[in-house]
């Protein structure tokens, strides 16, 4: 059961180092672009974390489903994530 307002709603863009998310929704007009998302792993539920960036922030790994998923910002600010809060 989840607590009330402890889940920020974000990009995954926005994610910095040591957060973990959950995927909520892709927010795209291109439908080809939603479907390549999809088919990569970043459905609704998927747990995703931040594993590392290039030197200037651009692109960014991410660790979804347990592999490596390399996006652009622009790319990444699409997908809408759930922030999970880590257990002690």
């Amino acid at each position: 059961m989840e607590s009330g307002g402890n889940n920020a709603a974000m990009t995954l863009s926005e994610l910095r180092p040591g957060q973990q998310g959950e995927v909520v929704r892709i927010d795209s007009a291109d439908s080809a672009f939603k479907r390549r998302l999809s088919s990569l792993g970043l459905v609704p539920g998927a747990p995703v974390s931040l594993d590392r960036a290039a030197p200037f922030g651009d692109p960014r790994i991410y660790i979804v489903m347990g592999y490596c998923l390399g996006l652009r910002n622009i790319e990444a600010a699409s997908v809408n994530i759930r922030l999970k809060e880590c257990a002690s």
